[in-house]
């Protein structure tokens, strides 16, 4: 469940990211639009929500810190 979200999360944080960009290259030199920086902030919060679901899967176990060369 947890890692479905989490790939849902970085999903929406591409789309933001290529969103800004072509918001950036559309808006260039309008003093009003600020389609760029509300996509900005969108990325910014969709980036806190992922830090927060990455420590809610550790904290319960669904997401695992180990690495593969450990050997246990």
């Amino acid at each position: 469940m947890i890692k479905t979200l989490i790939y849902i999360d970085v999903f929406l944080i591409i789309i933001s990211l290529a969103s800004g960009l072509v918001f950036l290259l559309i808006d260039q030199g309008k003093k009003d639009s600020k389609r760029t920086t509300y996509s900005l902030g969108i990325r910014v919060a969709l980036a806190v929500i992922l830090i927060i679901l990455i420590v809610i899967g550790l904290i319960t176990g669904e997401l695992g810190n180990s690495v593969p060369w450990d050997g246990s």
